[in-house]
């Protein structure tokens, strides 16, 4: 199920756990992507392997795009088995191992800004295609009417326009974020910080600056950095191409994992 570059990544993450940062995205990545996105749950055996590892490795986190509040229970944070901790918002919310949620407070005119734009994609939308509120953010969904696409991208990028908001590719979505939203990128950086070795795996276009995170963390410290694809029928070539290792699906993704986890336990 693993290949060779795999298997040279699982040797190097579980050489120093307690100096090895492992994150993860969560959607496509721990969790089948499902049609409709409130229904995403890890897979089975997924929370384990999670845990364990953030009981030996020195950080272990998920980084995603959902809020972290949605993370929480869907980790089991706050039910006193790791130190894992969940960034939601790509960055922007935090919670840690009590399950405990932080994020900044956002201005009246940026919660103005993105409850507009909700209104009125919903006012345009296509059969099918499905807007998803979030704190920071409002997506819109077309999995379930792929031959909307391009009026359902259409619709988004004239709404962003309208509100101030800037267009973020996901996979069959799009989201309409704050200009001053965070990416992956910022909270890979600050998780990664002084690791000897760091990891992150991700499907989809939001992924791109955490692997810039990790590209920048081994050009500064020359720590060992893995920048790990999870592919699918609907991978973006850009992050197929800046990956140093490529599994097939959320499952062997979690293979992955436990592999980290063994490797490290044998030791």
């Amino acid at each position: 199920m693993l290949g060779p570059p795999a298997w040279a990544a699982v040797a190097e993450l579980a050489r120093a756990p307690a100096q090895t940062c492992v994150l993860t995205d969560f959607d496509g990545t721990l969790a089948p992507i499902v049609g409709d996105p409130a229904d995403a749950n890890a897979l089975p055996g997924a929370l384990d392997v999670l845990h364990r590892l953030a009981r030996r490795f020195g950080t272990v986190a998920v980084v995603s795009g959902r809020p972290a509040a949605f993370l929480v229970p869907r980790l089991a944070l706050g039910e006193g088995r790791s130190p894992l901790r969940a960034y939601g918002s790509y960055g922007a919310e935090r919670a840690g191992p009590d399950g405990h949620v932080t994020a900044p407070e956002r201005a009246a005119h940026e919660a103005e800004a993105i409850e507009a734009a909700a209104r009125e994609l919903e006012a345009g939308l296509p059969a099918g295609v499905e807007v998803e509120r979030k704190r920071w953010s409002v997506a819109l969904h077309w999995r379930n009417a792929p031959a909307e696409r391009e009026r359902a991208e259409h619709l988004a990028t004239a709404t962003a326009g309208r509100h101030g908001l800037s267009p973020r590719p996901a996979r069959m979505a799009v989201e309409l974020v704050l200009p001053a939203a965070p990416d992956k990128g910022s909270a890979v950086a600050s998780l990664a910080a002084g690791a000897r070795a760091a990891c992150f795996l991700g499907d989809d276009s939001g992924d791109l600056p955490a692997f810039a995170a990790l590209d920048e963390l081994h050009d500064r410290t020359a720590a060992y950095t893995s920048r790990i694809a999870v592919a699918s029928d609907e991978s973006p070539p850009d992050l197929l191409r800046a990956a140093d290792v490529v599994l097939d699906g959320p499952a062997t993704a979690l293979a992955f994992l436990a592999a980290i986890a063994d490797r490290a336990a044998a030791r």
